[in-house]
């Protein structure tokens, strides 16, 4: 249930909502808009509640019910979009922002050459998995916490975000001390105490889609990341899993719209594991921009050939730096800027 405030209401009324809802049991979200408050009233019973419960309170103008199973990522809640800023830089404006790196952190050589070639094409966020949850246990699984090191190490030379993989609820803080941005991976977007952690740390989130998460889900996994009190959310479409069997994934780039249309949260697109092979990325990587994505999160390595992780994928230098001078014109059809 959303309970939309008067223009100019004062505090007293918004608190006025809030005591009400909490001696009813339920819990409170406020989004303080530029020129009025929306106070979500979150809790299993809400549907039960009489509109009439909030309606006849002093500053309330509208309240709604959202009959949608996500709540607080819902445009419902929040109508202007989310701009999550991190170090400067803003995701969600107007600016197409991309992150790129290798999938994992192979060494400080590697990585300190994989951030120049990316820094020096216009990437502006870095991003390298220092934990790698994979399919087999007898593939590399990532150096971690040395990793996360050799990422810090790069951020201070380079001076750029960085965005890293979490696993586990027990790394969030650990994770945190040394990245940017935390990224949710497909296969844990419903680890629901992993959200809840992360929604505790109020550290910018990066929740990649389930391999086969609809929307709908996808936008209730945000919820958790939410209802903790973490707006830094950032969502990442990354293909799902279909019957198609000519790409790694099928990127769904109807979801861009309908995320555009039914949230308010910045949205992403990770054209390297939809496509699975170098060669298609950067015509998925120009179709995302066109649809309305705000940004990409490109792998991308100094030499693919030698990656220890999903090497097929990565985009070698001058690829890399091919595909971010011809994102330019696309980016500039649609309003945007590189």
């Amino acid at each position: 249930m959303i309970v939309e405030m008067r223009t100019g209401a004062p505090q007293q009324e918004v608190d006025d909502v809030v005591e009400r809802a909490k001696k009813l049991g339920l819990g409170v979200q406020l989004n303080l808009g530029t020129n009025k408050t929306v106070v979500a009233l979150l809790g299993p019973n809400t549907g039960q509640l009489p509109i009439d419960t909030f309606a006849v309170l002093p500053g309330v103008e509208r309240v709604t019910r959202i009959m949608k199973p996500y709540k607080l990522a819902s445009r419902d809640f929040k109508t202007e979009d989310t701009v999550v800023s991190v170090n400067g830089v803003q995701i969600g404006g107007k600016r197409i922002v991309i992150m790129a790196g290798p999938c994992a952190v192979e060494g400080e050589k590697q990585l300190m050459a994989a951030a120049m070639m990316v820094q020096e094409a216009g990437a502006c966020v870095l991003r390298g998995g220092a934990y790698k949850p994979r399919t087999s246990p007898f593939t590399f699984q990532g150096l971690e916490e040395l990793g996360l090191k050799m990422l810090q190490q790069t951020k201070k030379q380079f001076g750029m975000p960085v965005v890293t993989e979490v696993v586990a609820p027990h790394d969030v803080s650990r994770v945190s001390e040394y990245a940017d941005i935390l990224q949710v991976g497909a296969r844990n977007m419903q680890n629901y105490a992993l959200l809840t952690e992360i929604g505790k740390s109020r550290c910018p989130v990066l929740l990649k889609r389930g391999l086969s998460a609809t929307v709908t889900e996808w936008l209730t996994a945000a919820d958790y990341l939410l209802a903790g009190g973490n707006e830094q959310v950032i969502l990442c479409e990354r293909g799902i899993r279909t019957f198609e069997d000519s790409t790694r994934f099928s990127l769904d780039i109807g979801s861009i719209p309908v995320i555009k249309k039914s949230s308010h949260l910045p949205l992403i697109v990770d054209p390297s594991h939809a496509a699975g092979h170098y060669s298609l990325v950067p015509a998925m990587a120009k179709a995302a921009i066109a649809a309305g994505a705000d940004g990409l999160l490109i792998e991308a390595h100094p030499n693919p050939k030698e990656a220890m992780v999903d090497g097929l994928q990565s985009l070698t230098p001058s690829d890399f730096a091919r595909l971010m001078k011809e994102l330019k014109s696309i980016a500039q059809a649609v309003g945007r800027v590189m």
